[in-house]
């Protein structure tokens, strides 16, 4: 039996041979169930699953910018409190603010006669707790007094104030150092936001306006 392919030129062999691969080929792989079709299946596959974690990725990229800044204002906002924590603290810390009163005291040369614990007042907030001070010294030294109990750094409203002579001076006598000009009589009030005695909750369960001990 003869063979055509015998009888055509090499060119038209290779012709021939060329299109049978390619014919080949494109069964290969678009025949369904055909190896090359199966991988080029998992190729695109793989494709489309990188195009989607790329995205995942660029979207993870702005939470993770975003977790950064909000981290940073987390940080600065804890220092914030505790610098509040400093100005209003949460205890009382009575202790603490008498150091604070005598520490500004001594500074200025001013000399504490007394200070007396006033009833705690609750408010919304907070609650506010209130000193009777005496104190006496040159009238200067007084006022630098005052200026330092403003510059504390916890926060102390000064009121109730009443300025008098050494010599009538509420209280006992007692001797007053040269150069003392003024004897005063103020109301320190300082201030916490939490409970810490049974003092406070009584105060905050009695009526607004009711006088202490009546119903």
């Amino acid at each position: 039996m003869a063979n055509p392919l015998r009888d055509m030129s090499v060119i038209m062999q290779a012709l021939v041979a060329a299109a049978v691969a390619v014919v080949l080929v494109l069964v290969g792989v678009y025949v369904p169930g055909s190896p090359i079709a199966h991988e080029r299946d998992d190729v695109d596959a793989a494709v489309v699953k990188r195009t989607q974690l790329s995205q995942e990725v660029a979207q993870l990229q702005v939470y993770k910018q975003r977790y950064g800044e909000l981290k940073q204002q987390m940080d600065a906002l804890s220092k914030q409190l505790e610098t509040l924590k400093t100005i209003v603290p949460e205890e009382k810390e009575a202790d603490e603010f008498i150091r604070l009163i005598q520490g500004a005291a001594s500074a200025s040369n001013v000399q504490i006669r007394s200070l007396k614990s006033l009833a705690i007042v609750p408010k919304e907030y907070h609650y506010e707790m209130p000193f009777e001070i005496q104190a006496d010294g040159p009238y200067f030294n007084v006022l630098d007094f005052f200026g330092r109990l403003g510059r504390l750094s916890r926060i102390i409203n000064v009121g109730d104030l009443t300025f008098n002579g050494p010599e009538s001076a509420k209280g006992a006598k007692y001797p007053v150092r040269p150069g003392t000009t003024v004897s005063g009589i103020f109301t320190a009030t300082t201030f916490f936001t939490k409970p810490a005695d049974s003092t406070v909750a009584a105060a905050a369960g009695a009526k607004p306006g009711g006088a202490p001990g009546k119903p």
